[in-house]
């Protein structure tokens, strides 16, 4: 259980739709929510009333009137550079929704920036909070099953009509980059895809994307908007057995030649770690774990991705690892 303490930050929340109405429940709980702001203005001033913040529906002058510590960015994804490029601007440490931004030119531009402004830039990259995934992590950092070798990710469910400005790979497909990025502690050096589309007219709708990492380590990640049901399952395969998880429900499974391990645990939001940190590092000045090369590096993944899909060949990549 949370409980509000006095405020030692202020933190204000561009985009309270979908995802970003749960950024603004979070940071009253925390109780450092200062304002909001919403281009439709009866959902700024809704929101505004139920937590009892300012209201804006011009992030420019939210910025030019409040006084500001952080600020969450959770508009489009084609809208993530020009808002949190602005963020920095004004020497503000910024959290960017993923992907950080829609393409990796604006990615680089955007770390050039908060680096030379000397601000935090951090990307929700949501499921490294999940603990299901940090005991995977855990197991996998102290090989209590060997040496990693597989990660199977399915990551399913009907399109729900919201996401209209990228396709799945760089909504949904993201997600699961990033932490097998994270679960190997490495860069992949190969990207392949298959894309298609049979519920939306111009995006990719499904993808089967592999990375290749080292020692022959490989990531598959399958990700649709076509499955009624919904599906948020990794299976870790490990030279000594095999780790089995559901994102949703946090269940863990280890399985061993003696048998099977389930251990019990409490439920926690994941949403509420990955804030609580980030906070946490605004007050310490420590690093964000979601450092900005992982948001870029994740972008260039999902870009190659893309670009594998469409050519039918797979890319090569040689990139800079996240320290």
């Amino acid at each position: 259980m949370f409980t509000k303490m006095a405020r030692d930050l202020n933190v204000g929340v561009i985009g309270t739709g979908g995802w970003g109405k749960n950024h603004l429940r979070v940071f009253n709980e925390f109780g450092v929510l200062q304002c909001l702001c919403d281009i439709d203005p009866e959902r700024a001033s809704q929101w505004s009333m139920k937590y009892g913040c300012r209201a804006y529906t011009d992030y420019n002058k939210m910025l030019e009137e409040e006084k500001l510590d952080a600020v969450t960015v959770c508009v489009p994804t084609s809208l993530h550079f020009e808002v949190a490029s602005r963020v920095i601007a004004k020497k503000v440490n910024v959290f960017v929704e993923k992907p950080m931004t829609a393409t990796g030119t604006e990615g680089h531009r955007l770390v050039e920036q908060a680096k030379e402004a000397g601000v935090y830039l951090t990307v929700g990259f949501i499921e490294r909070f999940n603990p299901a995934v940090v005991d995977a992590k855990n197991a996998i950092k102290d090989r209590v099953l060997g040496e990693p070798l597989l990660l199977e990710f399915h990551r399913e469910n009907k399109w729900a009509g919201r996401i209209t400005d990228v396709g799945i790979v760089a909504d949904t497909s993201v997600h699961d980059i990033d932490t097998a990025r994270w679960l190997f502690d490495e860069e992949p050096n190969l990207v392949f895809a298959r894309l298609g589309n049979v519920m939306t007219q111009t995006k990719e709708d499904f993808a089967a994307i592999t990375l290749g990492f080292g020692k022959e380590k490989s990531a598959f990640i399958v990700s649709n908007w076509v499955t009624p049901k919904r599906l948020r399952q990794l299976t870790v395969v490990c030279t000594q057995g095999v780790i089995s998880l559901d994102f949703v429900s946090q269940e863990i499974k280890f399985d061993d030649p003696k048998g099977t391990q389930s251990p019990r645990r409490e439920f926690k939001e994941p949403l509420m770690a990955e804030m609580e940190m980030f906070l946490d590092a605004l007050r310490s000045g420590r690093q964000p774990l979601v450092k900005p090369i992982d948001g870029l590096n994740n972008t260039i993944i999902a870009e190659a991705a893309l670009a594998s899909g469409h050519s039918g060949t797979p890319i090569y990549l040689n990139l800079q690892k996240a320290s």
